[in-house]
């Protein structure tokens, strides 16, 4: 994700806030509680829309039809992905409640954690202007991958229905399915006109320099430069993945070991089968193929920190 800095201008008591979030995250009260906590730091300017997760996107662009001033997405990269989309090139300011399990497009941007302060952040202001990707027309923000990270993504929530939903439950889904996973694909990657054919049980599409660093992969600079970072996973069998799963736990994973990295600018992937199931920062979707990538540089302003207000030791801080 590239960032471009804009004029920082408090919002006044005059200016519309819409908050839009999953109705379900009304039904847990961690996530309720946070949502009430920024909804007494944004005030009366405030008005919450709590909507099913299918109709996230249609009430984003009512709100831009409402003409409100701020737009803010509550919950997780998911429920944020879906607002983003919905707000490209459309003119209005866009603003985050990280209420997921990782948030890693708010962490990038320094947006906190904490609801109180996430509000703040709106209210003080300060925008960034960042570039965003699609896939077939579908927006994301961190990433896309094919292969076995759609079936983690259905363990996890098995995973999630017995422990909670805790970081360390997420990774422990993440071993357990790499431990099972044996279909690998067979792909045609092209990017910036070079063909790639592979192998691979994992293909993943990088736009979040600050997830590859917390994860100790390497990309972060072909991000930076508004590119994909695209990994492919050699096809090594059971045993070859569980050492993969172990490495990406200790966050010793190696290029050229456990992942090729092409950076491009354009990519399209095809495949042998009319469809494949595409995981969209964390939101599992059925796409036809092939499937074309492409990025739309600085098409949303986000509220978030300045640059020099986050921290130092922040990965991809300024990616």
């Amino acid at each position: 994700m590239d960032l471009d800095m804009t004029e920082a201008s408090t919002l006044d008591d005059a200016q519309r806030i819409c908050v839009i979030c999953n109705e379900n995250s009304g039904r847990n009260s961690r996530e309720a509680d946070a949502i009430k906590l920024a909804m007494e730091v944004l005030g009366t300017r405030a008005e919450l829309r709590q909507v099913k997760g299918e109709e996230i996107e249609g009430a984003a662009r009512r709100a831009v039809e409402d003409d409100f001033d701020a737009i803010v997405g509550a919950g997780g990269d998911g429920t944020v992905m879906t607002v983003a989309g919905a707000l490209m090139d459309s003119g209005h300011r866009f603003g985050v409640l990280p209420l997921g399990t990782f948030n890693y497009f708010a962490r990038g941007l320094g947006i906190p954690e904490d609801p109180r302060a996430a509000a703040e952040v709106i209210l003080a202001g300060g925008t960034r202007r960042v570039s965003l990707a699609e896939v077939n027309g579908q927006v994301f923000l961190n990433n896309i991958s094919l292969g076995i990270y759609p079936a983690i993504l259905k363990n996890r929530e098995e995973v999630y229905a017995r422990w909670g939903r805790r970081r360390l439950a997420a990774h422990w889904s993440a071993a357990k399915t790499f431990m099972r996973f044996q279909r690998p694909l067979f792909l045609t990657v092209m990017a910036d006109g070079r063909e790639i054919r592979v192998k691979t049980p994992l293909l993943f599409v990088a736009r979040s320099a600050y997830q590859l660093e917390s994860f100790g992969l390497a990309g972060a600079e072909c991000v930076a430069q508004g590119r994909f970072a695209v990994f492919v996973a050699p096809d090594t069998g059971r045993a070859g993945m569980f050492h993969k799963a172990w490495r990406l736990v200790r966050q010793s994973m190696r290029q050229g070991r456990d992942f090729d990295l092409v950076c491009a600018d354009e990519v399209t992937i095809a495949a042998r089968s009319l469809h494949l199931t595409v995981a969209c920062d964390g939101e599992k979707m059925r796409m036809r193929t092939p499937l074309r990538l492409r990025v739309h540089k600085d098409a949303l302003e986000v509220y978030a920190p300045p640059e020099e207000a986050v921290g130092a030791d922040a990965p991809g801080a300024a990616a």
